[in-house]
């Protein structure tokens, strides 16, 4: 329990001194240190705190963000109209996730259930999804996320987009969700998805992405890719929370593979059609 018992609003002084009494005197017998926020707290912030805490990053690594949806309410939480400027929580916590468990299954019926993942796939189409029934999920779900590890994003960025997702074939025409022409008004919140073949400039990737997060840093929520570089066999693996980035080379790809870019975005009015055009200019 920290101090107010509240972990939400800022980045944490009282939490990274927990963090760090646990580590030092602890160390040897923790694996998981599990951090429950209250009800609808800001994800955000606590996530900075292991991002940008350079004394708690020796320590400890975040795994990933685990939210627990309660289907029977999860809707009005998730539509609610908040005053200009004002975040919902139920939006972000959605957005900043890497596993989500739908829980209360069994107290909506399967029309109000399908709705409601569409609408958590159309804000995060990056986040795994379990089912349950009082919050009963196998712990291999919710621990060893590997959420922030760099060699594990590639499986995270699979080929499945979201629904608000582009695909763009050989030819170079871009195929667009459906989501485009319906577009659902209640949610700035969303994901943007794009998966081309192609070779990038590298240099040309980082200006590009730094531009993105000087304009938009405090709109981008997550971001996870998985590139094909100019001049080189490996992938080149990137993830972002906000204004922090963060990239490594990753494994080779295969003679015979087809080097496919992936890119995840989530974030607040996020812009699909700018996002794809600075994609195009980073091609070679």
């Amino acid at each position: 329990m920290v101090n107010n018992g509240c972990l939400c609003c800022t980045v944490r002084g009282d939490l990274v001194k927990m963090l760090l009494e646990l580590a030092r005197k602890k160390r040897d017998v923790i694996d998981h240190i599990v951090i429950e926020t209250t009800g609808l707290a800001k994800p955000g912030p606590v996530i900075e705190t292991f991002c940008s805490d350079e004394l708690v990053s020796q320590y400890v690594k975040l795994d990933g963000v685990v939210t627990l949806v309660d289907c029977k309410h999860a809707m009005q939480h998730l539509n609610e109209v908040k005053p200009r400027f004002v975040v919902n929580e139920a939006v972000e916590q959605v957005a900043y996730a890497d596993r989500i468990i739908l829980n209360k299954i069994d107290l909506v019926s399967e029309s109000e259930l399908n709705a409601l993942t569409k609408k958590i796939k159309h804000i995060n189409g990056m986040a795994q999804i379990k089912q349950a029934k009082f919050g009963s999920v196998d712990i291999d779900f919710v621990l060893g996320v590997g959420g922030y590890d760099l060699q594990r994003i590639e499986s995270d960025v699979h080929g499945e987009c979201p629904s608000s997702a582009s695909h763009q074939d050989d030819s170079g025409h871009e195929h667009t969700g459906h989501h485009h022409h319906d577009h659902v008004h209640d949610s700035a919140v969303s994901s943007v998805s794009i998966v081309a073949e192609g070779t990038l400039d590298l240099d040309e990737v980082d200006d590009w992405l730094e531009r993105l997060v000087e304009e938009k840093g405090e709109d981008l929520y997550r971001m996870k890719g998985v590139l094909s570089v100019d001049g080189s066999d490996q992938r080149y693996v990137l993830q972002g929370v906000h204004s922090i980035l963060d990239g490594s080379k990753g494994k080779e790809w295969e003679p015979e593979e087809k080097r496919i870019n992936k890119l995840v975005f989530i974030g607040r009015n996020l812009d699909e059609t700018t996002l794809r055009k600075g994609f195009r200019g980073c091609l070679v």
